[in-house]
């Protein structure tokens, strides 16, 4: 095998590959073998026909496409090692020269992962942002313990006032007919949570129970079905019943009652603590998104397009993944969001690129810096997916993980030690 390279734009490799006619000649009897039993040739049982006959009977060039399959899947991935190519898609190959007897000669062009020059990332000066505890806050989480603690009262007397729970039938009509999803029974309906569209929740103020009313409103114009956007539609509403919220009183009680302290001032502590300990985690991921924002900004790469295409194809992926857990599919997804496959792939497109800018400067910083993944490292990542899982024997689990994806474990664990090691070299600057 002989292999001549050459670089006919930015990120792109030419390669010429001449397989002699000897190992080209090999090709065509494993293509004969392959094929031999295809093809029908008089006084011959069907493959038993000598590869002369064959030849003479049917062409040489019947054999060529596998031979030409055989001799890429040698070739190719050898004549790749051999010039230390890091490729990021599959190879466009041309073919130059195929004839029985002489060498066979093809060209493969293909995409590689293109250079990355860095800037500075190490010792940069970087804000990092400072999140004080909200005493607002505080208090909207003891509120909302306080609602879902709430007992439902029957308001025995009175009208619906806002606040109520209103307990419904209803029946949607547009055009006259009722539409699908339009009707429900007994529905408990919190006037003043926004549940319902337009002002639905706001005209039901002063019905009494057993009381029937009609409502008009109209759906919003982006809400989410084709049939339903924009349309004005009215409603049959009959009031069943009305309850009101007895809220607990926020006190020692209260706080014994939901919780595992004695007292109020306890229980608002620990909100306290916990939100500070959120805004410490969010005030170090910020800190490190702005580092890698830094870092990635003072390095120059030409992405190939293919490779934001790859990214944008495992968004979608995710994304399919995801919704499959909820129950629903792409199509459900694109019908309630007023989406196309088309107008996602476009509104990933710029994270996209943006992640594979970040994993091109991470490695880059990662093979200057000489960043290896020890055996332990690697191994405590595969327990730390295991955990994940939710399976009971993690080790065993772990150990299948190690086995089956150790390369990409290995990747992960280097990306993660390199994120730290620029992490730690930044400057702080306190907002």
């Amino acid at each position: 095998m002989n292999v001549k390279m050459e670089k006919p734009e930015i990120n792109m490799v030419k390669l010429e590959i001449t397989v002699d006619a000897k190992n080209f000649s090999e090709a065509l009897k494993k293509s004969y073998n392959k094929n031999v039993k295809k093809f029908n040739v008089p006084g011959f049982r069907k493959g038993k026909t000598p590869i002369g006959i064959l030849k003479q009977y049917y062409g040489i060039e019947v054999l060529y496409e596998d031979a030409i399959n055989f001799c890429c899947e040698d070739t190719y991935p050898k004549a790749i090692d051999e010039n230390n190519l890091e490729v990021v898609d599959y190879p466009e190959i041309d073919i130059v020269q195929i004839e029985e007897g002489k060498d066979f000669i093809y060209t493969a062009k293909v995409v590689v992962k293109p250079e990355v020059k860095l800037g500075e990332y190490k010792g940069l000066e970087i804000k990092k942002p400072k999140y004080e505890i909200d005493e607002e806050e505080v208090q909207k989480q003891l509120k909302a313990m306080q609602e879902k603690n709430a007992r439902l009262e029957v308001k025995e007397e009175g009208k619906v006032e806002d606040g109520n729970i209103a307990v419904i039938d209803f029946k949607g009509f547009i055009d006259g007919e009722v539409f699908e999803g339009g009707e429900g029974k007994e529905y408990p309906l919190e006037i003043g949570s926004g549940t319902f569209i337009g002002d639905f929740e706001q005209q039901l103020i002063g019905t009494a129970v057993g009381e029937s009313k009609n409502i008009n409103v109209n759906f919003p114009e982006n809400y989410g079905n084709e049939d339903l956007n924009g349309k004005p539609t009215t409603f049959e509403v009959m009031v069943n019943e009305i309850k009101v919220k007895e809220l607990p009183n926020l006190d020692d009680e209260f706080a014994k009652e939901v919780s595992e302290f004695d007292t109020l001032e306890e229980l608002t502590k620990d909100i306290a603590k916990k939100l500070a300990e959120d805004n410490e985690l969010k005030e170090k991921r910020e800190f490190e998104e702005a580092v890698v924002e830094a870092v990635c900004a003072n390095a120059t790469i030409d992405i190939p397009e293919v490779m934001i295409k790859k990214e944008i194809d495992q968004m979608m992926k995710d994304l399919e993944m995801r919704l499959q857990y909820q129950g629903l599919d792409l199509e459900t997804y694109y019908s309630y969001t007023n989406n196309t496959e088309q107008k996602m792939r476009d509104f990933m497109k710029e994270n996209a690129e943006k992640k594979v800018k970040t994993d091109l400067v991470l490695q880059k910083i990662s093979e200057v810096e000489k960043t290896e993944a020890t055996e332990e490292e690697i191994r405590e990542k595969a327990m730390e997916v295991a955990t994940q899982y939710g399976d009971k024997e993690i080790e065993k689990t772990a150990e299948l993980i190690v086995n089956a994806q150790g390369e990409l474990l290995k990747s992960d664990v280097i990306i993660a030690k390199t994120l730290d090691f620029i992490v730690k070299s930044s400057k702080v600057i306190e907002e």
